[in-house]
């Protein structure tokens, strides 16, 4: 783990649960994109960047996900970086208990405000293809969370934060976390017809072709909705979709995944309501759900 592995000339990824992407653009000056999940992968990269003689000079961060801004904290207090991250997910950089209430619906109660839901707090600047160095495109990724982008790099490199899963996570976890399931839909199909020297995907293998793997995400989130219209053949309320959700899928729920699980599952509820392919009506002071 923490591993740095080199894919072209000037990219580099550094293994972790998350995969940190690191490009040189000098003899000396490397940046990041995205940081960890917290302050020991941000410890990590700093021994990586002392032992190469590296110093940082940016975090480029996708999104905000506690397990990609994790390290930005440390890393901006040890070297001085800037810190960029685009749209909306400034905000929740700066304030990271936006996520956790975002995924509950209110304030987050204890055990929903720890590293894996909250990070630190960090000073973070727009991310725009201005602030880029010279030959990075940056590349929007929405539908995962709200500003997702990634990032390709002047050696034909495309960092592509979490707008996909591996085969493995996917048949583990079943449902992935997704903010907006139609613009999802969108960018995997736009990444299905990429064309790059090599792709990393911070939640799967880094390789040279990417558009089986992006099928199958697409093709998971027509299983799952397929799932969910199925459930509501009767009208339900949310708390009784998503226990048989669980049910169906063999998953095991606990205060992580209802919020994460649970988020998912309202954005495709929406989804499919938006599409014509659900109703939803107050009945008895409960919100059902029912196919149409």
């Amino acid at each position: 783990m923490y591993e740095l592995i080199q894919v072209s000339e000037r990219s580099f990824y550094i293994q972790s649960p998350a995969k940190i992407g690191l490009v040189t653009l000098s003899d000396r000056d490397v940046c990041l994109i995205d940081s960890g999940n917290d302050k020991d992968a941000g410890r990590k990269v700093r021994q990586l960047l002392d032992a190469n003689g590296w110093r940082l000079t940016a975090i480029y961060n996708t999104h905000s996900n506690a397990d990609h801004i994790g390290g930005n904290k440390y890393l901006q207090g040890q070297t001085g970086c800037r810190i960029y991250a685009p749209g909306i997910e400034q905000a929740f950089t700066r304030a990271p208990v936006l996520e956790p209430s975002f995924l509950y619906g209110g304030y987050p109660f204890r055990e929903l405000r720890h590293k894996f839901l909250m990070a630190q707090e960090s000073d973070v600047q727009p991310l725009t293809q201005e602030v880029l160095p010279e030959g990075f495109t940056l590349l929007p990724l929405p539908g995962h969370f709200f500003d997702m982008a990634g990032v390709r790099t002047p050696d034909d490199v495309v960092y592509l934060a979490d707008c996909l899963s591996s085969r493995e996570t996917l048949e583990k976890y079943q449902i992935g976390f997704i903010y907006d399931v139609a613009a999802y839909l969108e960018t995997l199909e736009r990444v299905k017809t990429m064309q790059a020297k090599w792709f990393v995907p911070a939640h799967a293998e880094a390789g040279a072709e990417i558009a089986p793997l992006a099928q199958y995400n697409i093709d998971k989130v027509w299983e799952i909705a397929g799932r969910i219209l199925e459930v509501c053949r009767q009208p339900l309320c949310f708390e009784a979709i998503l226990q048989r959700l669980f049910a169906a899928y063999g998953l095991s729920m606990d205060f992580q995944q209802y919020v994460l699980v649970g988020s998912t599952v309202r954005s495709y509820l929406a989804w499919l309501k938006d599409t014509g392919k659900l109703s939803a009506r107050c009945e008895d002071n409960l919100l059902l759900w029912e196919r149409v």
